[in-house]
């Protein structure tokens, strides 16, 4: 049964490590900066309220991580809470390690948020069946961006 522990700044490097990997694989669809991803962690081991981070252990060993952002979604009509990043090393998976967090974040935030809610790359089959066995339900629109830099 894996353990979930609050991120600290003494998890940085192993955090970065799995980033890193995320970041580069076909999860996600755009490249982003070693710089934005180090920043993430230390507002995740700041006291900083909108992002927390939460690191997977498995018998001793970090396993995997994932953030989670409070927000608010008006569609709903109440706080909602991104799972921003989810990652599980690869020699953890198939251990139901991800199916694990799920739930515990259902249960850590069900008396402050309506909902959870993330994307996922379509492509990412594997992700996406884990969400879909949890209840998780596809929305039919495309998120856009537009960045101030």
């Amino acid at each position: 049964m894996a353990e979930f522990k609050k991120m600290r700044t003494e998890d940085t490097q192993a955090v970065l490590e799995m980033m890193r990997i995320f970041y580069d694989s076909p999860a996600v669809s755009h490249e982003v900066p070693q710089e934005t991803l180090r920043r993430n962690v230390e507002v995740c081991v700041s006291d900083n309220p909108l992002l927390e981070g939460v690191v997977f252990w498995e018998e001793g060993h970090i396993a995997g991580y994932a953030m989670l952002v409070n927000s608010f979604a008006t569609e709903f009509g109440g706080v909602c809470i991104w799972l921003e990043d989810i990652y599980v090393k690869l020699e953890y998976r198939g251990r139901g390690i991800g199916t694990q967090f799920l739930a515990y974040a259902k249960e850590q935030y069900r008396e402050k948020a309506m909902l959870l809610k993330l994307e996922v790359e379509r492509t990412n089959t594997e992700a996406v069946n884990v969400y879909k066995k949890c209840g998780f339900e596809e929305l039919p629109y495309v998120e856009m961006i537009k960045t101030f830099c």
